[in-house]
């Protein structure tokens, strides 16, 4: 089969590969209908090391089943299914309290000797807690929203979800790429009227205006943060939804924050230290959060609203690609000349 895998900084390939096959009796065999890159993919592409054998890319996807292992029960061959980036068994402790990158039996996909999603099929580790059945046909026009449902959708909803929001918060997105965005969109299915988006990527913002920003700060750092307290009177915004993971996005953070508020970061962290003492969170009372998301907890509250219209997260995907053109797929959001790349079998 063909898969995407990068052999360093910039250097991806579709190489073709040996077919997954059933290796537990908890597995399950995925043909791949649609995959994408995401953002977190891109730190890899600027920095990873060289690599002879190359690395599996790739952990959103959605597809139908071909095969299973003796003991998974709650799907059956020929599903469409999506599944969560973090593959779990659904019953540890950590499961059951809705912490499924806890696992204590699990990981997460292209990494550990499991295959990744950008590619033609895959073997998913713990199908019972890992897949989601999706009520739909293969060839539906919902499959990109679906898709969202396996990382980054689920990832903006913890965001919004760890910072507590309600109708009564105040909200500031800090990034205006796609989980930025679906942070919007969570902030406002939560009841958030004042939803302040920084990015400074037009078509993004106003592709924020549209998913529920009420207000567009293009601009960074301190002027950034002086624009936000202009539009707060002073105070700042009672939640902060960091999706981007660099130090500057977590001290713009830092800056806008309601004393009493909540920072919740989603943005993997690309930094190992940052302030937290008496002059950053302590003094002003700040709650900091967040965290890989579980988004397997949440596919089940997110989906209805996807089958019904009323949401539409697919809109993040601004580029169509197959697989063969995976490296271009990178390159184009590396650019900007996309937001996120769909990838259609």
């Amino acid at each position: 089969m063909k898969a995407a895998f990068m052999y360093g900084a910039g250097d991806v390939r579709t190489v073709t590969v040996p077919d997954p096959t059933i290796q537990e009796p908890t597995d399950a065999i995925v043909r791949i209908v649609r995959a994408c890159v995401c953002g977190s993919d891109l730190h890899p592409y600027h920095d990873m090391d060289d690599a002879a054998e190359g690395v599996p890319m790739g952990h959103e996807f959605l597809g139908v089943i071909e095969d299973i292992g003796g003991d998974v029960a709650t799907v059956k061959k020929g599903d469409l299914v999506v599944a969560a980036f973090a593959w779990a068994d659904g019953t540890c402790e950590f499961c059951l309290d809705g912490l499924q990158t806890s696992c204590l039996h699990g990981g997460f996909f292209a990494a550990g000797g499991v295959g990744g999603g950008q590619a033609e099929a895959i073997r998913v580790p713990q199908a019972d807690g890992t897949l989601v059945v999706l009520p739909v046909a293969e060839d539906s026009e919902l499959l990109p929203s679906l898709l969202t449902l396996a990382d980054v959708y689920g990832t903006g909803f913890h965001a919004a979800k760890q910072a507590r929001i309600t109708a009564d918060t105040t909200v500031t997105v800090i990034g205006d790429g796609a989980v930025g965005l679906m942070a919007v969109l969570s902030a406002k299915r939560l009841g958030a009227e004042r939803i302040i988006l920084m990015g400074r990527h037009t078509a993004r913002t106003d592709l924020g205006i549209r998913l529920g920003a009420t207000d567009v700060v293009a601009e960074r750092g301190d002027e950034g943060i002086a624009k936000v307290l202009e539009l707060t009177g002073g105070h700042g915004t009672h939640t902060v939804l960091e999706a981007v993971g660099y130090r500057a996005a977590y001290d713009q953070a830092l800056g806008v924050v309601r004393p009493g508020g909540v920072i919740s970061r989603v943005g993997v962290p690309q930094y190992e230290d940052a302030p937290i003492g008496f002059g950053s969170l302590f003094g002003k009372n700040v709650t900091l959060t967040g965290g890989p998301a579980p988004v397997r907890a949440y596919i089940d509250e997110l989906l209805p609203d996807i089958l019904s219209g009323k949401v539409n997260p697919g809109l993040v995907f601004d580029q169509t690609i197959s697989l063969d053109e995976a490296a271009d797929g990178y390159k184009a959001m590396d650019s900007r000349q996309a937001l996120k790349s769909l990838i259609r079998f």
